[in-house]
């Protein structure tokens, strides 16, 4: 297969049949591809960490969609670069296998529990570790979690998953291994301990204990930039002649800053560009105040306008002037510098990154799952900026622009297909919210009491009614003029 890959596609130079398995990645999902897999792929081209080969899993559909594609092509990966300067293509080959998709998870645990197996990452999404977006706790009466602890031997989640295989590993006398998520939440190694142990609680107390002793949950920080596979990704493998079945593309940026824990054992991804660090709080601080965020600010102001790529609203005016205005003067106060970058230079790399116009990232990918994400990115700031005295008049905006968003008409009339897992809740709400804008400010399993703060609550109120009033444009300039 290799042999007739074209000249400039550079390709595993490694013997994938030497290759045994240390990972278990649970959600193979593009940013995986193009993120953590790439990594250890790098690494495997100097001839290092050929015992860590990952093993794909997951416990949804999808994961069973994408296993059939991934199988039918050995689980290589095309990944392209995608450059204003032009694009390049490459064969990740770091995975080796995919545990198979099935009701109780079985295979899943069996795989976890090889004594081979040393880490376990996960990339679930913001909203997929069953916490609680204002308390931060652990969601102990979900459905899903009241099944996996009622019937714990055949787990319907992830996590559930993972306690079983612990189990089995203690009962072995096997060892624990590191749990590492790879998702875009502050503390996300914390995030996920609480999830593992809580549910392990649920069912037996001693192997809480067991595993909050014994395994290591480490932080870390992961960025680029991955868009959803669409006709561009395939057009660009139809052009090499490759059959792809799953092609990724990703920006001309990659970063992951790693707490250095791992219970037993971890690749030197740090001789391929990652870093270690004690200070990742600082470095996911700034990333998902200034870039998730940054992606909030423009989102639901974009799709209200019709626009449908990052690239093109940052180069619509009102909303790229909307966007530097919030980030200066609302979340960058709110920021701290980080060793190597200040605030106000990560601002301007992420604006640089979110205006590559070889990308095409949509709208609609950076708006899913709002009630996710504004929670994570953008309410934090919120609270900060309220406790030091800075202004939220552009969060508020920004608040305001995502329940004029969630009413599901852009101002063309045209319908916004659902967006979020809670979508009908939401436009129930941004209907009510249309006349009696503080109602929106009432979900406060997405806002605890920020409804309740006055400087917050007025400051929302007014923008809402005139983005009805005078629609976006409008709106957004009012705020830019300070009025």
């Amino acid at each position: 297969m290799q042999g007739s890959l074209p000249a400039q596609v550079q390709r595993p130079l490694y013997d994938r049949k030497r290759l045994t398995h240390g990972i278990v990645h649970i959600g193979v999902g593009n940013f995986h591809r193009a993120h953590q897999s790439w990594y250890l792929h790098r690494l495997m081209l100097q001839g290092l960490a050929q015992d860590w080969a990952i093993v794909g899993a997951g416990v949804r559909s999808y994961d069973r969609d994408m296993r059939a594609k991934l199988a039918k092509q050995y689980y290589l990966s095309t990944l392209f670069q995608l450059d204003p300067g032009g694009s390049s293509a490459e064969i990740v080959g770091s995975m080796i296998g995919y545990a198979e998709v099935e009701d109780g998870n079985g295979p899943l645990i069996a795989q976890m529990a090889e004594q081979e197996i040393r880490i376990v990452s996960l990339t679930v999404t913001e909203g997929g570790y069953y916490t609680d977006p204002v308390s931060k706790l652990f969601n102990a009466k979900h459905p899903d979690i009241v099944q996996d602890a009622e019937t714990p031997q055949r787990p319907s989640t992830a996590f559930g998953a993972i306690v079983a295989a612990l189990k089995l590993r203690r009962e072995r006398g096997l060892g624990p291994f590191t749990l590492q998520s790879c998702d875009n939440l502050q503390g996300n190694g914390t995030v996920l301990r609480q999830a593992v142990v809580s549910l392990a609680r649920l069912s037996d107390p001693g192997l809480a204990d067991w595993i909050d002793t014994n395994c290591s949950f480490p932080n870390s920080m992961v960025d680029c930039i991955v868009p959803a596979t669409g006709p561009k990704e395939f057009g660009l493998a139809n052009e090499l002649g490759l059959e792809d079945t799953a092609p990724v593309c990703h920006e001309n940026f990659r970063q992951w800053v790693i707490e250095d824990d791992f219970c037993a054992g971890r690749p030197d991804w740090d001789k391929v560009g990652a870093t270690f660090s004690q200070d990742v709080h600082g470095f996911e601080a700034q990333k998902i105040r200034v870039l998730n965020g940054g992606h909030q600010i423009i989102g639901s102001a974009a799709e209200l306008l019709g626009i449908e790529t990052v690239a093109q609203a940052m180069a619509d005016e009102t909303v790229r002037e909307f966007f530097f205005k919030v980030e200066r003067d609302e979340i960058l106060p709110c920021v701290r510098a980080v060793p190597g970058m200040s605030p106000q230079d990560y601002l301007k790399l992420t604006a640089r990154r979110f205006a590559n116009p070889a990308m095409a990232d949509t709208i609609r990918r950076i708006t899913f799952d709002g009630s996710s994400r504004h929670p994570g990115f953008i309410l934090p700031t919120v609270r900060d900026a309220l406790a030091s005295g800075t202004p939220v008049d552009g969060l508020a905006l920004v608040e305001a622009t995502w329940a004029r968003m969630c009413l599901g008409l852009r101002e063309d009339g045209s319908r916004v297909a659902a967006n979020d897992p809670v979508w009908p809740k939401l436009c129930a709400r941004a209907k009510a919210a249309r006349d009696r804008p503080k109602r929106w400010l009432e979900m406060r399993e997405v806002y605890g009491d920020l409804g309740d703060v006055a400087q917050f609550a007025n400051t929302f109120e007014r923008w809402l009614h005139r983005l009805y009033k005078d629609g976006v444009e409008a709106t957004v300039g009012q705020y830019l003029k300070g009025t």
